[in-house]
């Protein structure tokens, strides 16, 4: 049995990378020496650079219409980046903090011959270790050879690509009895996925029979409404009603996934409020960070349900793209039952657009 690491390890590591500023190498039809924008550093710039091939810049589709540049690649931009271009002005494509004051970054120049496969990894890989998806790339000639010779991390291209969109396996690691103020009946489980991400976790109240639906929330994280308070969502008062209900009936399920933001991380989701402090709705701000309306995966939460002996469930929920991702991942929503509380003054335009541009049921 060999020590190292495996594809699904690597791409720990290479996610671990980013975050720190550290390059990886993506082995592709071509391959690509590529580093996360955000954590981008003069020193690091430079020695790209100094690899004396053309600069790209990989952005998502999204923001590359924000800043009115060519798609080439379906979902993936590459933009040519001068060979004066300082990092502050790299960062001002990645981060749209000041579109509005500078509009104009251009013009733009997009590159529409190659292979845009790598780049698109390091953007996948830049938003699932929670980064601003843009990252800056160079291709290089024997990427197996340079990544050991610069101690970095190798990310096979082939066997990494069907693993980037899917869900990671998730393991039990602990359950632990947990009286709270809606139930004293509360049971925490802890489950653990094999990526390295994040724990997510499931709050059992009595002892639901397993051969009938169960009452089921499918809530997402959220530090600033659930810890915080805050006014600017409705994610606390769903979530003690709906253990509240739970506690109510004697018996249900809340789970508590870690997809702060809806999946793109707490410090991007400040930056969307940021952007929606200029005027941008929720959808529009996410767009403008170069990030889908919803990053979530909810299949993480039918694949609980179902390692805990749950077949079908009446979920709490607004949201209709729930039910349908729990029925296409195996467990059957025989009841859609609506949790409406929360809205006030701060959160009504917010509700607004959930109804008008993400199908809640509001």
């Amino acid at each position: 049995m060999g020590l190292g690491p495996d594809i699904v390890e690597t791409l720990a590591r290479a996610r671990a990378d980013l975050r720190m500023g550290v390059p990886i190498v993506v082995l592709g039809d071509t391959h690509v020496l590529a580093v996360a924008v955000e954590t981008l550093t003069e020193e690091r710039l430079v020695g790209m650079r100094a690899l004396g091939a053309p600069l790209e810049l990989a952005l998502t589709g999204w923001r590359a219409d924000t800043l009115k540049a060519r798609v080439y690649d379906g979902d993936v931009a590459r933009i040519s980046v001068p060979g004066a271009a300082a990092l502050g002005w790299l960062k001002s494509l990645a981060d749209p903090a000041d579109d509005l004051a500078t509009p104009m970054k251009g013009p733009l120049r997009s590159v529409r011959e190659g292979d845009a496969g790598p780049h698109r990894a390091a953007l996948q890989l830049c938003k699932s270790a929670q980064l601003l998806p843009a990252a800056l790339c160079v291709e290089i000639a024997d990427g197996l050879a340079f990544a050991a010779t610069h101690g970095l991390t190798a990310v096979p291209l082939a066997l990494a690509a069907p693993l980037l969109g899917g869900s990671s396996l998730l393991h039990p690691v602990v359950q632990a009895r947990l009286p709270v103020e809606a139930s004293e009946a509360g049971r925490l489980h802890v489950f653990r996925p094999e990526d390295g991400g994040e724990e997510h976790y499931a709050f059992e109240i009595g002892r639901p029979d397993r051969s009938q639906p169960v009452l089921a929330r499918l809530h997402s994280a959220c530090f600033t409404g659930d810890v915080m308070g805050s006014l600017k969502c409705d994610c606390g008062p769903q979530l003690r009603g709906a253990l509240a209900q739970m506690g109510t009936e004697g018996a249900g399920v809340l789970l508590y996934m870690n997809q702060e933001g809806r999946g793109i991380g707490l410090a991007n989701k400040m930056r969307a409020y940021a952007l929606q402090d200029q005027g941008f709705d929720t959808v529009d701000a996410n767009h403008r960070l170069g990030f889908e309306d919803d990053e979530r995966d909810f299949r993480l939460g039918s694949d609980i349900l179902k390692s805990m002996g749950f077949t079908s469930v009446r979920l709490l929920t607004n949201n209709p793209n729930k039910v349908a991702m729990m029925e296409a991942s195996g467990v059957a929503v025989t009841e859609r039952v609506p949790l409406k509380v929360g809205e006030n003054r701060f959160n009504r335009d917010y509700l607004a657009t959930k109804a008008a541009k993400s199908g809640h049921l509001l």
